[in-house]
Parts: structure tokens; C-alpha cells; sequence
């Protein structure tokens, strides 16, 4: 298990901020969750929080103009916090907001994402996920996509960062097990496109992590009223906020330089379906760990073979 701390230090970001747009489609008062498309360049996909209709807004990135409104066809909008671009090519809406902490399970929709930008209706797959140590209110959902594993952070005062099982099923419950701690009132997060790093913002201030968990730096966030999404540009060099409220801004920061991604890096593995393997954050570990145990053995051979040639 890894930790994170609560919060950076004075390596906090501040310049180079931009207001993008103004999200003013009346339909679009509480945008809370945000994620930059992959298959169509300049869009950028975000939703209404609890009770509205469980579908997705298609805006522009540089105009937050409405292209295209998509519904998620068996699916419901009881409490949606936060999304992600699964390395599958999903979309994936996590309803995993839980103020009262008394619900059995929350529930991680997926739907392809579209092949065009039109206002249309997807089938959604549905799963449910519980966490190993009770319920816990949360508004951070992340997909690495390099694996396509599920990531959930808690939104409390101490909170943690769940990991999703390697294969998601759509038959019972998913399992999401501690891995760590996550920072104060976590409210969203992002992998990288890469998947070397992943953001963690609150209200106040977010943090960027690489992969393995450990702290790589912190950025100031915009003054937001209620400061709900973010995610990385399509190209990982930009993060984007947006928040909650009517005509609110569509901002832009620059990455910091030391979490940019490399010019010749290249997301490591094979993402999967939702249904498929992948191997996690602790893959890492373990692939050293095979190293290892593999070096010692073959130390043992060699050991054994000159004793016997003596």
C-alpha cells in the first residue's frame, strides 16, 4: 500500500491560466465531471450532477459550445460525480456519489464512445462497484490506460484511493480495494493520456502523482465557486477545470514542466476491455519482483554448477 500526502508544498503552479469559454447552454448547470475526448480532437465531454438526465454533453474545448447531447440508454442519473476515457475506448460515468454513506453499491456506466458527434442514445453497460471497507461518498473516477483498471477516490477529510478488480464484470459486485490515501475533499481526477501520471484536484488545490503513487508536484487550481472536474488534454500537456453552476468557465492550465509527458513515451501494456485483464498500478512491482526471483535462481545455478565442477 501507498500514501499520499494531503496537500503540496509551494511547488504549487500558479502562472499561465486561461479562461477558455463560458459553458452557457442552459441545459448544463452543474457540470460536474469533465474528460477530454480521444477519438474526436477538441471535444470534451461533461454532465449535470444528481437527478438530471443520465446523458453527456459533447462541447467544444475552445468555444464550450454544445455539439451534441448523448444519452445513456438503460441507465440512471441518481447521484453521477465524475467520468473517464477508458483506454478501451469507453466512456466510463461513475454514479458514486454517496452524501449519506448508506448505499449498498455504486454503480461505473460504460458506453463506447461514439463513432460521430450527434446528438443520439448508447446502450450502457452497468457495474456495480462496493468498497472492501464500507460505503464511502465520492466524486473521483479514473481509468489507467495503459491497463484499463478502475480508480476511485473517496471526498472526505482522510480520504483513500480504491483500486477496481483487473477484469470489471457486469454480474455482481466489483470489489474496490484500498491502495492508498487520496488528498482533502477529493473532487476529481485524471490519468495522463500516457498513463505515467495522474491528477487529484479539490476544491483548493491539486496534486499530480506518477503511476506508482508517489507525489510528483502541485497545481493552483482557478477560483471556482464550486470547483468539480478536470482532466488532462488530449495531448497531456494542459489540464482542464471546469465547476459547478450556470455560465461558468471552461479553464486552462499548462502542465508543469517536470510532468510533461516525454516526447518518446509511449503508454506502456495493452488496455483492455471492460471485460478484459489489465494489470494495475502494482504491476510495476510485481514484474520487479518476478526480476528478482529470477536473478536469485539463476545466481543458484551457477552456484551449484561450479561446486559441482570443483
Amino acid at each position: 500500500m501507498w500514501a499520499m500526502p494531503v496537500r503540496a508544498d509551494a511547488r504549487a503552479v500558479a502562472a499561465g491560466v486561461t479562461r477558455q469559454c463560458t459553458i452557457d447552454d442552459p441545459r448544463i448547470d452543474e457540470s460536474s465531471g469533465l474528460a477530454a475526448s480521444r477519438r474526436h480532437p477538441g471535444i470534451v465531454y461533461t454532465f449535470n450532477d444528481s437527478g438530471g438526465s443520465p446523458r453527456l454533453f459533447a462541447l467544444g474545448a475552445d468555444d464550450c459550445r454544445v455539439r451534441a447531447a448523448i444519452t445513456l440508454g438503460g441507465a440512471r442519473n441518481r447521484d453521477w460525480e465524475a467520468m473517464a476515457v477508458g483506454g478501451d475506448g469507453g466512456l466510463y460515468v461513475g454514479d458514486i456519489g454517496d452524501n449519506l454513506k448508506d448505499q449498498p453499491y455504486s454503480t461505473v456506466y460504460r458506453i463506447p464512445e461514439p463513432r460521430t458527434i450527434r446528438t443520439q442514445t448508447v446502450r450502457a453497460t452497468a457495474y456495480r462497484i462496493k468498497f472492501d471497507d464500507g460505503p464511502h461518498n465520492a466524486e473521483t473516477l479514473m481509468i489507467d490506460p495503459r491497463t484499463n483498471r478502475l480508480y476511485v477516490a473517496s471526498k472526505e477529510f482522510g480520504g483513500s484511493l480504491y483500486e477496481g478488480p483487473k477484469r470489471l464484470s457486469s454480474r455482481g459486485l466489483n470489489i474496490m480495494h484500498q491502495v492508498g490515501d487520496a488528498p482533502l475533499y477529493a473532487t476529481d481526477g485524471a490519468f495522463a493520456p500516457d498513463g505515467r501520471t495522474f491528477v487529484i484536484r479539490g476544491y483548493w488545490d491539486a496534486e499530480i502523482y506518477t503511476a506508482p503513487g508517489k507525489e510528483l508536484t502541485g497545481v493552483k487550481v482557478p477560483d471556482q465557486k464550486l470547483g468539480e472536474g478536470i482532466t488532462y488534454t488530449a495531448d497531456g500537456r494542459s489540464l482542464l477545470f471546469s465547476g459547478e453552476g450556470v455560465r461558468q468557465p471552461l479553464w486552462r492550465e499548462p502542465v508543469p514542466k517536470e510532468a510533461l509527458p516525454s516526447p518518446t513515451a509511449k503508454p506502456k501494456g495493452r488496455a483492455t476491455p471492460a471485460d478484459g485483464t489489465g494489470g494495475g498500478m502494482k504491476a510495476g512491482r510485481r514484474t520487479l519482483g518476478l526480476v528478482v526471483v529470477g536473478a536469485l535462481a539463476l545466481t543458484g545455478v551457477v552456484v551449484f554448477a561450479r561446486r559441482r565442477a570443483s
